[in-house]
Order: C-alpha cells, then sequence, then structure tokens
C-alpha cells in the first residue's frame, strides 16, 4: 500500500438484503490512514451496514471495498487479513459474563493471535490503562456499569492493535451519564492517529474529533464536509432536516 492510497475505499458498492431491500446504493468513500470519519444519519439509512462491511461482518453484492490493500471478497483469508487489522466497538458491548474483564481481553490474543498468556495479560492491561479501567480487571462484567462494559470493549477491540478502529452507535444502549465517560476515551483515542469510522448521534463528538462528518439516508451518502461547514451550512434538504431534529439547528 502506498502512503497516498486510502486505508478504506468503496467503490460503486451495493448491497441487497434476501428481501430486495436496498440497503447500500452505489457507495464511494475513500478514508484515509487516520483519518477520523463519523457517520450519522436516521435509522434505517445503511450507516451500520456499511461500516459492518468493513469487517465484512455484512458481505456486499456490487462493488470493491479494498481494506489496507486487500480486497473484501469470498476469499476467508483476505477476510481473516482485514480482520485482524479492524477492532470493532458494538452497541451492546458482547462481552463474555462468565469470564473476567481480564480473560475477555486476551481471549481473542491468545486463541487467534498465539499470543504467549503472561504477553497477552501485560498487553491486557496496558489497554485497560488506556481507558482508565485497570482496576476492574479481575471483575465480571454484570459487576460494572454500561460505561464501564463499553470500555472494557473498547479496549478489548485495542488488544489486537488494529489499524482502523469501528465504533457502531457505541453510546446508544448507555443511560446519559455514562455517555461522557465513553465519548472521552475515543476522543483521548482519536488524538493518537489511529483510523477511526464511528456510526453516532453525539453531534458534540462529531464536531470534536471528526475530520469529516458523513450525512446518510436512504443507502446513499448524501453530503459529507468537515465538521465546521457540515453544522454550519448544510447543503441538502434531508441533511439540515436531520439536524434540526437531532440539535434543533
Amino acid at each position: 500500500m502506498n502512503e497516498q492510497d486510502p486505508i478504506i475505499e468503496f467503490s460503486k458498492v451495493n448491497k441487497w438484503y434476501g428481501n430486495g431491500y436496498h440497503v447500500l446504493r452505489d457507495i464511494d468513500l475513500s478514508v484515509r490512514e487516520g483519518e477520523r470519519i463519523v457517520i450519522c444519519g436516521p435509522s434505517g439509512s445503511g450507516k451500520s451496514t456499511l461500516i459492518r462491511c468493513i469487517n465484512r461482518l455484512e458481505e456486499h453484492q456490487e462493488g470493491r471495498i479494498i481494506v489496507d490493500g486487500t480486497e473484501l471478497a469470498d476469499d476467508v483469508k483476505a477476510v481473516e487479513a482485514v480482520r485482524r487489522k479492524v477492532g470493532m466497538v458494538f452497541q451492546q458491548f458482547n462481552l463474555f459474563p462468565h469470564l473476567t474483564v481480564l480473560e475477555n481481553l486476551t481471549l481473542s490474543p491468545l486463541w487467534v493471535g498465539k499470543v504467549p498468556k503472561k504477553e497477552a495479560e501485560a498487553r491486557a492491561l496496558v489497554q485497560l490503562d488506556r481507558v482508565r479501567i485497570a482496576e476492574q480487571a479481575h471483575k465480571y462484567p454484570l459487576q460494572l456499569s454500561g460505561g464501564q462494559q463499553q470500555r472494557v470493549a473498547i479496549a478489548r477491540a485495542l488488544c489486537l492493535t488494529p489499524r482502523i478502529m469501528l465504533f457502531d452507535e457505541p453510546t446508544s444502549a448507555l443511560d446519559p451519564e455514562m455517555i461522557s465517560e465513553v465519548l472521552d476515551v475515543m476522543i483521548e483515542l482519536a488524538g493518537q492517529g489511529i483510523t477511526m469510522v464511528c456510526v453516532t448521534h453525539e453531534m458534540g463528538f462529531a464536531r470534536a474529533v471528526a475530520d469529516r462528518v458523513l450525512f446518510m439516508d436512504e443507502g446513499q451518502i448524501v453530503e459529507q464536509a468537515a465538521p465546521a461547514e457540515f453544522f454550519a451550512n448544510p447543503r441538502h434538504e434531508r441533511t439540515k432536516d436531520f439536524l434540526a431534529k437531532i440539535i434543533g439547528h
């Protein structure tokens, strides 16, 4: 991959669900290494499907998706190679309740990465410290608040030292008072040069962190701009309506 090549590239990507629903329509998107993208839009606009295509949790039917120089197709090895470079944080924390926080973090490095146990635990503690939760290492997920569980999920994704982090509405399952503790951690991560693609309705976060904000509606990228431009001068009526609803713009 040349330095100027995008780390993520969608070319004319289309996806349908089995019932004929056209969820992604001719998506063109290039993301530079280290770029921070926030994707917003109404429910059902295709946002989550788009980012789930980046690590092949969803398959596209037409067009090309290239991630860090590897094209995503039906080649299992290519998919595995991409997944090793892409960390993902979901709306639901997806932690194993019967494992401690530390065990949740070391599971993948031990089994997938074949990392020795001591090294996996040392790495896990570094990432727990990074999300300011190291003191909870030996607790079980259900002993933690939602905000703490989501920070554990972020640390778990970081344990595989990804080049790209995907966030799929990471705060939408949280109580309002816990949202800021997760966003604070994400803001710190954003300052460390990792490529981030984040689906969220947290517009304050978008203003603070994004290099580019994308607005999606009906399976299309309707508008994209730097945050200052996006919020001050939305061009498309659908974007204006959306912003009016979400922040009384």
